[in-house]
């Protein structure tokens, strides 16, 4: 077995101590290997973790002696005369980010995610392990692994251990419920006044939702992590049988926006126990947390997971179909924000998380696996429901992926994916795949089209900014700066601003705060006066109605719908038409 201990001294340092023991055997001939994972499950990129590691020590844990070690890599550790003692290495982890992948310390809590702080030990990764927390006394202790003892937790292995989030407080709030007949607990740090009933009820509903539609569980019990913090905050990420969810402010969690926010990041934390935990990619299993985990189906694992979050909510009468068009209207709106769906598939997007997949990146380059991977599965559902009468959907896909690969552990391809896919739909449904998922093509007709199956429709507006609408790029004040941030290709804009410019006057007039008005005088050509690099420049904008940096999307019912239409809706979302 594999022992850890974490402790710290004082917490205004955001120091904790982590100390790893282990027995090596006497016939190793290799030096111990020791490594601190460089990223995390849930967030596909390098985060170098090292970089918070304070002074390494390594002894003998018998005689206490110092025994010599050397640093490999960034991350990486090897002890030469390990074998036959008792090894303890110690160090110090600087626990000073709050957010759902993060881990923190101060004198109210311990919140740590494992995978960040503890290293393991090479070749050894499958040994049970135990993590022992020193803790101030009437610490209460919230974390989806067994507590064997007081603040001593147990797992099967380092996986397990590694994706086990804990927060340890005197101030923790728990609550619970039960769905399917497993307990669902929901855990809450923070100064929130919350109302238990409704939460409670609506959490109850999505979570049967779910297990109904995977038909089980891939675990015995399921923990709700809540960091409610004082300010705006918003992050989710899933784990093997829990979730860590930091939001604000917690005042205001109760609210209409914030409790909407609430429900959709939980419903989506959720389907992860099944859709990535659970169901794999063939890449991930095992993970390699030393480096990156290609893998070119991040648009199943996060995009059918988006897709799916808000979704059941609507499915499970927790939100009403107009609400689910307003987080599904969101959607529409970051994927057409910028050009890059024009210029990168969703399976090459997939690699790219490794690349700059959760910065803005450089212009019009990438496109997002999580709106766009959300829009293509939503397609694909009311595709596969017009196709057999709504006797089959992507249910079907998602509950087959379970049982042939959930259940057993082996992880998927893409080309598993594309048969299941097939079969379900009862024909070769390549055209979907070579459109939408290994090409580039337009979302807005075949969005359009299988809306319709179901009494909706796609609108089309232009938007009201003149900037935007007319002209093609948008602007942003900084420090009473009009600055140009973003320009549509082939837009009028494209041919006469860049990024960064700052527009000074429109037609001989100041720009302040009014450049929307001053560019929506009905002329056919406006002179902007510009400084570029700390040059002043004055170029011609021509109008042109209708730019596609305008263009606005939503989802509606239909004005009016036939009874074929009318019984789609009901049979997608469950919900009168």
């Amino acid at each position: 077995m594999i022992h850890y201990r974490v402790s710290f001294e004082n917490p205004l340092t955001f120091y904790l101590r982590i100390e790893l023991t282990l027995d090596v055997a006497a016939e190793a001939t290799a030096p111990l290997g020791l490594q601190l994972p460089a990223w995390r499950p849930g967030r596909y990129e390098l985060q170098n973790f090292a970089q918070k590691v304070q002074k390494v020590e390594v002894f003998d844990a018998t005689n206490k002696q110092p025994l010599p070690y050397r640093k490999r890599t960034k991350d990486r550790w090897e002890v030469a005369a390990a074998a036959g003692r008792t090894v303890r290495v110690s160090y110090n982890f600087y626990a000073h980010q709050m957010d759902a992948g993060g881990s923190w310390l101060d004198e109210s809590q311990l919140y740590l995610n494992p995978v960040q702080a503890l290293m393991y030990v090479e070749d050894r990764q499958q040994e049970a392990c135990q993590l022992t927390l020193a803790l101030p006394e009437g610490w209460q202790l919230a974390c989806g692994l067994q507590q064997t003892a007081p603040n001593v937790l147990a797992a099967e292995n380092f996986d397990q251990l590694a994706d086990s989030p804990l927060i340890a407080s005197p101030t923790l709030v728990h609550q619970q419920y039960e769905a399917g007949g497993l307990p669902f607990h929901i855990w809450v740090q923070g100064e929130a006044e919350l109302s238990w009933p409704p939460i409670l009820a609506d959490f109850k509903a999505f979570s049967d939702e779910q297990l109904q539609l995977f038909g089980g569980f891939p675990v015995a019990d399921y923990h709700f992590l809540n960091q409610f913090l004082l300010y705006k905050h918003y992050h989710g990420v899933e784990h093997h049988n829990s979730t860590v969810i930091t939001l604000g402010p917690a005042e205001q969690i109760m609210s209409e926006d914030l409790y909407k926010e609430l429900l959709g990041i939980s419903c989506h934390e959720l389907f992860h126990t099944w859709n990535i935990k659970s169901i794999r990619p063939a890449e991930m299993q095992p993970y390699d947390y030393s480096r990156e985990n290609y893998f070119r189906t991040c648009f199943i694992a996060e995009g059918i997971t988006t897709y799916y979050g808000e979704y059941l909510l609507a499915r499970s009468r927790v939100r009403t179909p107009a609400q689910y068009f307003e987080e599904l209207n969101t959607v529409l709106r970051k994927h057409f924000d910028d050009a890059g769906h024009e210029n990168l598939s969703l399976a090459d997007a997939s690699m790219d998380l490794w690349l700059d997949g959760y910065k803005p990146g450089v212009p019009d380059r990438k496109v997002s696996v999580y709106h766009k991977g959300a829009l293509v599965a939503l397609i694909l559902d009311l595709t596969l429901r017009q196709l057999s009468g709504h006797a089959r959907s992507l249910d079907d896909v998602m509950r087959r992926l379970y049982e042939e690969f959930g259940k057993t552990g082996i992880g998927y391809t893409e080309a598993d994916y594309i048969r299941l896919v097939n079969e379900v739909a009862g024909r070769d449904m390549h055209l979907y795949f070579d459109k939408f998922i290994y090409g580039t093509a337009p979302l807005t007709e075949p969005l359009d089209k299988v809306l319709h199956t179901v009494g909706c429709q796609l609108l089309v507006a232009e938007s009201s900014t003149a900037s935007e609408g007319l002209f093609g790029f948008r602007t942003v004040v900084k420090n009473e700066r009009t600055e140009v941030s973003a320009i549509w290709p082939g837009s009028p804009a494209a041919t006469v601003l860049t990024i960064d410019d700052e527009v000074v006057a429109v037609n001989g007039r100041r720009v302040v705060t009014n450049l929307q008005s001053l560019l929506n005088q009905g002329e056919p050509t406006y002179e902007l006066s510009v400084f570029r690099q700390n040059r002043l420049l004055t170029v011609n904008l021509v109008a042109v109605p209708n730019v596609s940096f305008g263009h606005r999307y939503t989802v509606d019912k239909l004005a009016t719908a036939d009874p074929a239409q009318q019984e789609g809706f009901r049979k997608w979302l469950r919900w009168e038409f």
